[in-house]
């Protein structure tokens, strides 16, 4: 099994920052992927953005040129910074890693953090 630990959400205006982070932990595995999805209430749970092992990076349309996704390999972690954020960035931030836990494939997700983007 790998588990993932999500931090950094919390309360900010609109226009502000915040940093989550995401902690994968476990044995005998190989993180391929990870990516940050978010849920809004009443909505179904969408794409923010994603970063491969070989450093590739995937972002939604709503998020380009305001959210940056990185990776440290050696930690196992990846973070989300966001910038001049919006109302409609409000959501519970959810973590996912796909890769290969002892020679079989795995996908998990972390717990969610709230992220609230209002005056």
């Amino acid at each position: 099994q790998v588990q993932l630990v999500e931090s950094g959400g919390g309360l900010v205006q609109p226009g502000g920052s915040l940093r989550l982070s995401c902690a994968a932990s476990g044995s005998n595995f190989r993180i391929d992927a990870m990516a940050w999805y978010r849920q809004a209430p009443g909505k179904q749970r969408e794409f923010v953005a994603l970063f491969t092992s070989g450093g590739t990076t995937k972002y939604a349309d709503s998020v380009k040129g305001r959210f940056t996704i990185s990776r440290d390999n050696a930690k196992n972690t990846v973070y989300l910074a966001m910038n001049s954020l919006k109302p409609e960035d409000t959501a519970v931030y959810y973590c996912n890693a796909a890769g290969v836990v002892v020679r079989e494939p795995f996908s998990s997700w972390g717990q969610g953090t709230q992220v609230t983007v209002s005056s």
